[in-house]
This record gives C-alpha cells, structure tokens and sequence, in this order.
C-alpha cells in the first residue's frame, strides 16, 4: 500500500492515517511515523505545532481504541480477526498477570518497549483498567514518546540512518529514567504514609 500520495498532498492526515493503522497491526511502526514527523518539521513541509497536535492526537486514539477493545470482547478478544494476530492467549495471561503485580506502571514503561505496545493496551482493557487511567498515563508516557522520537527525526535532518542506530540506546535511557521518577513517587508515598501514621500513633 502507497502512502506517498497522501503525505505529500495531505501531511497531517498522512501522519495520521500511519498511526492508526500500525497501532491496529499493519507494518508500520509507530516509531518510524513519528521519527518521519520530525524530519517533515525540520524540513519546513509540515508545521510544528499542527504536526505535534496531529501525531499526539493519533498517538492517543489509537491506544485507546485498543483499551476500547480489550474492555468490550475481554479474553475473547484473542478470538477476533486482526486483533488474534497481535495477541495469543499464553500471551494475554501473562500480561494479566503482569498488570496484576504491576499496574499503571505497565503503561508507563510498556509503550517504549516496540512490539509490546499493542498488547498491553489490549490487556489494559481486558483488565478493565478504568478508562481514565488509562488516558492519564497514556497520556503521560505519549508525551515522552512524542518527544523522543520526533525529536529525533528533527534534529536527524536528513541523517535517518543514524537516527536508527541511536534510537534503541536513547530508549533504554529513557525507560531507565522513567523506572527512576516511578521509584522516587513510590519512595515519597511510602515515606509521606508512615509519617502519617506515627502521627496518629503520638495522637
């Protein structure tokens, strides 16, 4: 299937179009979409701010109409056309059990992780994870995502083969610095909830 009509007349419904269908499973990483965004920004062919509205709008509704599916079919959805491509049943319960252990943090650290995205919005779904939880962190963890990558195609130019290179090391620094922050809220929580409670305790 050509795209090239389509982002060269209309950019943005181009950008848009990629992303929903590498998220439902063509192949067409989402990755590579945003790095083209980047570099279409720095090339002057596309607008910053319109093609960041558009590919984080993509980003997000994409996602989410995955979670929308999990949530409607549940375990059945391993059942159903294009989506039993991306999902086997062993497959859906052990992320079940992952987001059992692990929750939220699953999305936040789970988008960055290529070929895993999908399912782990499927199963976000499957666990009936609140929708607008899900919207939080997706949200969230797009941002970085966004920015990363876009980021890189801008500042690649024309140097798209480096760009490759480079994109698994920035992203492993990246999911590192997220575990980090993730840790540090959890540390501070604990710590804010025992003081609370030896509080109460002297009271």
């Amino acid at each position: 299937m050509n795209f090239s009509p389509i982002l060269e007349h209309f950019p943005y419904l181009g950008l848009f179009i990629l992303l929903i269908l590498g998220g439902i499973g063509f192949p067409l990483p989402e990755d590579t979409t945003l790095i083209l965004c980047g570099f279409l920004i720095s090339t002057n062919i596309i607008k910053p701010v319109p093609a960041l509205l558009t590919v984080y709008s993509g980003l997000l509704a994409t996602d989410f109409v995955l979670h929308y599916v999990g949530k409607k079919y549940g375990r059945a959805v391993v059942d159903k056309g294009r989506f039993r491509r991306i999902m086997t049943p062993e497959r859906l319960s052990r992320l079940e059990e992952k987001f059992r252990r692990w929750g939220i943090l699953i999305i936040l650290v789970g988008r960055h992780v290529a070929g895993l995205r999908a399912q782990i919005f499927i199963v976000s779904g499957v666990v009936k994870m609140s929708s607008v939880k899900f919207l939080v962190a997706d949200a969230f963890s797009s941002l970085f995502t966004m920015a990363l990558m876009v980021g890189a195609g801008y500042a690649g130019g024309n140097s798209l083969q480096v760009i490759k290179r480079d994109i698994t090391r920035v992203e492993h620094i990246g999911i590192l610095l997220i575990i980090v922050l993730f840790v540090i809220f959890i540390l501070f929580k604990f710590y804010r909830y025992r003081h609370d409670k030896d509080a109460h305790i002297k009271i």
